[in-house]
């Protein structure tokens, strides 16, 4: 698959609190590793544009944009959920978090590529319509999601492997029909939403300790008999590594085979169904090491996959 890594320096200007397990040196861990296995010439690299103010509108509230906008501190930091800071370089960050996803739509739809890994944060998938949550503030692959339908495209699936359950992209992509949502996490956990399910949403709790085996069968009856039967136009891809068994964020098992192994899967059903791309967007993953390895197989397994 013809794949690029989208990114930008500006992401790495978001800070939050001292020891914060969402720090910029998460990026460093991907682009290091990255280097290190030499499949950087295997891969373009694009720069994220900056997203425009409509395009948060696209999926958040008018009251939840001027909250973010008009919270940003001139100097220190400030809280906007306990657990989500802004500090005076934030937005700069925010801006080109958005806009990757924006790029990736618009390069597959003209062909330019099969698949793109947006590294960049902060991360986007506990934010919902109206609420930034979870070291989320807005949701940047919901608004990619939004982009792409504005574009006109019909139907995309969403797979959400983050060890915490993706709340926000669910909230907002409940009522619309057109989009399926395939969602597993660690249960019970942060952030606790009720597990739902209807004919476009697939929540698939994982007890603690649940491994490789587990993901396989989850995927194998849960996931895939949906996925083939929406025959999806785009696929989305909240990837999330923490639940790797090395980050202590959470008790889940998985290790970089597994994320591996997961990907192809996708690749292979993105190819039987004749589905014209592959956005996939960096969520959690906490454990430098174990992110570091676990995004570069993910992204190798794009870059070996046939078309």
């Amino acid at each position: 698959m013809r794949t690029a890594i989208i990114s930008h320096p500006f992401c790495r200007k978001h800070k939050m609190i001292a020891d914060h397990p969402e720090c910029p040196e998460r990026l460093d861990a991907i682009t290091d590793r990255l280097l290190a296995s030499g499949l950087d010439i295997a891969v373009q690299q694009k720069q994220a544009p900056k997203a425009l103010r409509e395009h948060y509108l696209l999926a958040h509230d008018e009251a939840l944009v001027s909250l973010v906008e008009n919270t940003l501190p001139e100097q220190g930091l400030v809280s906007l959920d306990g657990d989500t800071w802004l500090c005076p370089e934030s937005f700069l960050a925010i801006e080109r978090a958005v806009g990757a996803g924006l790029l990736a739509v618009d390069e597959i739809l003209a062909d330019n590529l099969d698949a793109a890994f947006c590294s960049v944060r902060p991360p986007g998938h506990h934010a919902n319509r109206t609420t930034s949550a979870g070291f989320c503030v807005f949701n940047n692959l919901a608004i990619s999601v939004k982009y792409a339908q504005s574009k006109g495209i019909k139907r995309i699936a969403i797979v959400d492997f983050d060890v915490h359950h993706g709340n926000g992209t669910q909230d907002i992509f409940i009522d619309d029909d057109n989009v399926l949502l395939c969602s597993l996490f660690q249960h019970p956990f942060y952030p606790n939403t009720a597990v739902e399910n209807n004919d476009t949403l697939v929540n698939s709790p994982l007890p603690i300790a649940s491994d490789g085996n587990d993901l396989k069968t989850l995927y194998n009856q849960q996931w895939l008999p949906k996925l083939t039967e929406f025959k999806p136009e785009l696929l989305f891809i909240s990837a999330g590594f923490d639940a790797h068994f090395e980050d202590d964020m959470a008790s889940l098992k998985f290790v970089e085979a597994d994320y591996a192994w997961l990907t192809q899967q996708l690749c292979d059903m993105v190819k039987s169904t004749g589905c014209k791309g592959i956005i996939s967007y960096l969520e959690g993953g906490y454990n430098l090491s174990a992110l570091g390895r676990s995004a570069i197989e993910h992204i190798r397994v794009f870059t070996q996959a046939e078309e």
